[in-house]
């Protein structure tokens, strides 16, 4: 069982009667000659990941390796249920999961790249936020993860997930694409359905630039993976409620790398523009620097 485009995922699909994720699950076990059981056990390992690199941060701060990062989810988390909690409890805690995942990997912790370290955090934020706010089981979580894991396939071979390669369009947008496709499966929407939240979730991202200060997967890569859940989550809602992506999902990855492609140097991973190169950002790269000689 193979797809190699959108519209064939949505083709076998149709013609199986089956979700996205359990076509993605059974191409695993074609691929990998796992058994189902293992293929469970792996994705279940990942999901045991994603929540204790979502969780211990709220505990103990992680101060990454450059000390761009260190404490924000904690210390947003602080603000639930108080005066100041403006996002409420399903957005609030998905933000601060994505944020305090990018705290894990800053600080040298274990993440599931999902698809990359720098984007790892939007995936759990959003799960997991649904999870306690709506009462779902794991079962219903590993569903998402198989359908998100089939919208990074699509990405990863119709386009890219790099951000030296296309952006941060290409870690953060693809991550956002993958987690709105996930929790649209997760409440019971179509394969079509999750594939237009992913096209909503590609278009909505489109032409960010990847511009990690000094270089390190830190700033702003911590503050995108919170805009990233929040968009998954925006464009689940829309897709649930009915609406269509304008743009099918295999015509927005191919204008996502497109775009990707077009974007300067600079803005490709290189720390030379965006956020990287203002008077600020310049700074901190050699404080960074200097620190370390």
């Amino acid at each position: 069982m193979d797809f190699n485009y959108a519209g064939e995922l949505l083709k076998l699909c149709e013609e199986t009667k089956l979700p996205i994720s359990e076509v993605m699950k059974r191409r695993e076990m074609d691929f990998s000659s796992m058994t189902a059981q293992e293929v469970e056990e792996k994705m279940r390992k990942s999901l045991e990941i994603m929540k204790t690199a979502a969780k211990e941060p709220l505990e103990n701060e992680k101060p990454s390796m450059g000390g761009l990062i260190g404490g924000e989810a904690k210390l947003l988390f602080s603000q639930k249920g108080k005066e100041k909690d403006i996002c409420g409890d399903v957005v609030l805690k998905a933000i601060t999961y994505a944020m305090a995942v990018l705290e894990v990997n800053a600080s040298m912790g274990v993440i599931v790249a999902a698809p990359t370290a720098g984007s790892a955090g939007v995936i759990p934020g959003v799960f997991l936020a649904l999870k306690e706010e709506k009462a779902l089981s794991d079962e219903i979580l590993l569903k998402g993860l198989y359908t998100a894991g089939a919208v990074g396939y699509l990405l990863m071979r119709n386009a890219s997930v790099a951000g030296a390669e296309a952006g941060c369009q290409a870690e953060v947008g693809a991550a956002s694409a993958m987690a709105a496709a996930g929790v649209v499966e997760m409440f019971g929407g179509t394969p079509k359905q999750c594939l237009d939240a992913g096209s909503l979730a590609l278009s909505n991202l489109l032409g960010l630039v990847c511009d990690p200060i000094a270089g390190l997967v830190e700033a702003p890569c911590q503050n995108r993976n919170s805009i990233g859940a929040t968009n998954a989550l925006i464009c689940a809602q829309q897709a649930l409620a009915g609406m269509k992506a304008l743009i099918p999902f295999d015509e927005m990855v191919e204008a996502m790398y497109h775009v990707g492609r077009s974007l300067p140097f600079e803005l490709r991973e290189s720390a030379l523009g965006g956020c990287a190169g203002t008077k600020t950002g310049c700074q901190k790269t050699c404080e960074i620097f200097r620190k370390n000689e």
